[in-house]
């Protein structure tokens, strides 16, 4: 029975006016079981006849039909599968790759048949050990010799069945010794009914072939049996069957365990190729939280200038000359807006400068006379002691709430200062509070600062009939810029003219949130160019680690990958790479954040989000997709052969 049949076969290279013919109208039939030696000289078309054989290589023109089956009108993924199935190659460099042991050598087809990891790996055990390499099964091929390596190769075109071994000089690389061993292996696989198609230019190898086939300047020049022996009792290989959806998870996690294979046995080149993904990530991510630090902590700044407030000032704005002569604003116009339904609370404030007195100190201190509620809507919290009450504003009580400041320099000794009496421009005041330390914008670190009710300053200190500010808490529900304009306008009315100016934090909030984000976004796009830098960089490695690759990529091709595995492969190394790159990324902006903050002492605050992280691994994992895809692609479509005998 013919299981293999080719008829007027030719096979040329170059362009159409220099054409060189390595093969010309070749006819064979090879029977099932049969052992056949094609020899010739170097450059008679020997290994091409056995590549086009092999299904590695297409002939330019003519038939090739396996049991009946033409491969012409094959796919790719159908010549994989018959490469895979029906065909072991034995190669006279042997083909191993270098970074798996021999038993993940051997194994190696059958990851492409769809076989589990048990059944492979006890396959490949037995048949290294019926090789007499039981004892190598973990050694990599550097650690064998030359004859061990080609066992290998031989246990490994067992895998899958080989029920045509396809030998090229199997013994050229080999001393006379070894060539021996490996010759009678083969002529027991012989025995055991594989078919054999073994390429030599050495005429006492050709001896142990029933039939011979020589071959001179791509023409059968002779074919002549040397023996009638004939065998086809071969057991078949059992076949792993798997549906569509189950083959293709399989090849996932196999391709997954490869790529991870792949990255760990080149450490160095993984590395610098994650070098630009773990830049790109630790600037996008360092600069994102050094931004969204920057924002809280001016957003706390804000938020204790009171929240959702109001200041109502007199004067036409900020900078204004004339607004210390402008006295137009009154308890009444704070006690009006106090009625007002879009309206919390109101308080007025009053302030003058002065000399506090206590013991035999003296010091410049600043008090505010305010109503209150001040300390609710400015969010002042008070360390000690009390806040005054609606009575003390009433009754314009002589009561004094004091800052840190004061307390550090009027009481440095640890003296309690609650209960004790002040003066304050020769009026005395009963210190009823010590209020939490200040970080409003704008205030002064240094500031001495007292509060006591805008009543009392009023009629004890100042005498004025004016206030110089009111502080105004918006309802909550109630649109801020809708308060604003209620406000400018209600007092419009009673003053019969704009005599004053507003200060809205819920806006100067909103305009730093604005700003904040502008710089964040402007500063991220610069450092996302750096992440899109890197991602180039990963490319250009992974198209120098294709041709690295490419003898790897064609003895894979030649066991039974397809391209699509061969392409999903390569995407996987790209994607873990830039994902692990990410994660590095992380790490290494957490430790620049650490950095900054130790060597600033807490000056500057970087605050990172989960979301920012989470983006950023997906944005590198997306990286690795775009920019390996053409490495990947580049390796998918190369031809078998010529991958194989690339150097």
């Amino acid at each position: 029975m013919d299981i293999i049949k080719i008829s007027q076969i030719n096979k040329c290279f170059g362009s159409k006016d220099n054409q060189v013919y390595a093969l010309k109208d070749i006819d064979l039939t090879i029977e099932k079981g049969d052992f056949v030696a094609i020899i010739g000289q170097s450059g008679s078309g020997k290994s091409t006849l056995m590549n086009i054989l092999g299904c590695l290589d297409m002939a330019s023109s003519g038939s090739y039909q396996i049991n009946g089956v033409e491969t012409s009108q094959m796919t790719n993924n159908q010549l994989a599968e018959l490469r895979s199935n029906t065909f072991g190659f034995i190669f006279q460099r042997y083909n191993l790759l270098g970074n798996l042991s021999a038993l993940e050598n051997v194994a190696l087809p059958a990851i492409y048949s769809g076989a589990n990891i048990t059944e492979r790996r006890e396959r490949a055990k037995q048949l290294l050990i019926d090789l007499g390499l039981g004892h190598k099964l973990e050694n990599k091929p550097s650690e064998l010799s030359g004859g061990q390596q080609q066992r290998v190769s031989i246990a490994r075109a067992l895998m899958n069945g080989g029920e045509i071994i396809l030998a090229d000089e199997p013994t050229g690389a080999l001393d006379s010794k070894s060539g021996e061993n490996v010759m009678e292996i083969i002529i027991d696989l012989h025995r055991k009914g594989h078919t054999i198609i073994l390429v030599t230019h050495d005429k006492n190898i050709a001896n142990y072939a029933s039939r011979v086939i020589e071959i001179k300047d791509g023409t059968i020049i002779a074919d002549y049996r040397q023996n009638e022996e004939i065998y086809t009792s071969s057991a078949p290989v059992k076949k792993t069957t798997r549906n569509l959806l189950s083959l293709y998870k399989f090849m996932f996690f196999e391709s997954f365990k490869m790529s991870i294979q792949a990255i760990l046995s080149h450490k160095m080149r993984s590395l610098l190729t994650m070098l630009g993904i773990i830049i790109g990530i630790a600037s996008v991510v360092t600069v994102v939280a050094l931004g969204q630090g920057s924002t809280q902590s001016i957003m706390a700044n804000i938020n204790s200038m009171g929240t959702n407030t109001i200041d109502i000032l007199p004067g036409k704005n900020f900078g204004d000359m004339r607004s210390n002569k402008i006295k137009t604003l009154t308890v009444g116009d704070a006690n009006f807006l106090q009625q007002q339904n879009y309206i919390d609370s109101t308080t007025p404030n009053s302030s003058t400068t002065g000399t506090i007195t206590f013991a035999n100190d003296s010091v410049s201190a600043k008090l505010n006379g305010i109503g209150d509620q001040y300390f609710d809507v400015k969010g002042i919290k008070i360390e000690s002691g009390r806040i005054f009450s609606a009575q003390d504003v009433k009754d314009s009580a002589s009561v004094v709430v004091i800052d840190q400041n004061v307390k550090n320099k009027l009481f440095a000794n640890g003296e309690n200062p609650l209960g004790k009496m002040i003066i304050f421009n020769k009026k005395p005041f009963k210190i009823i509070g010590v209020a939490q330390k200040l970080t409003t914008v704008g205030m002064s670190n240094d500031t001495l600062t007292l509060w006591a009710p805008y009543t009392t300053v009023m009629n004890k200190v100042t005498g004025d009939k004016y206030i110089n500010s009111i502080t105004v808490k918006v309802a909550d529900n109630v649109s801020s810029q809708m308060a604003e304009n209620s406000i400018i306008d209600t007092l419009t009315q009673r003053h019969g003219s704009k005599d004053f100016f507003t200060i809205n934090t819920d806006s100067i909030k909103q305009t730093i949130e604005s700003t904040a984000s502008t710089m964040t976004i402007l500063i991220s796009g610069i450092a996302l160019i750096s992440l899109i830098v890197g991602g180039i960089g990963v490319m250009n490695i992974m198209l120098v680690s294709v041709t690295e690759r490419t003898k790897e990529i064609g003895l894979r091709m030649a066991i039974g990958a397809k391209q699509a595995d061969i392409m999903q492969q390569f995407l996987i190394e790209a994607v873990l790479i830039c994902l692990i790159g990410g994660t590095f990324g992380l790490i290494f902006s957490g430790l620049i954040g650490s950095i900054l903050q130790f060597f600033l002492s807490g000056s500057m605050t970087l605050s990172y989000s989960v979301n920012v992280m989470v983006l950023s691994i997906i944005f590198s994992m997306l990286i690795g997709v775009v920019f390996g895809f053409m490495p990947a692609k580049n390796a998918a479509k190369l031809n078998p052969i010529e991958a194989l005998t690339r150097e």
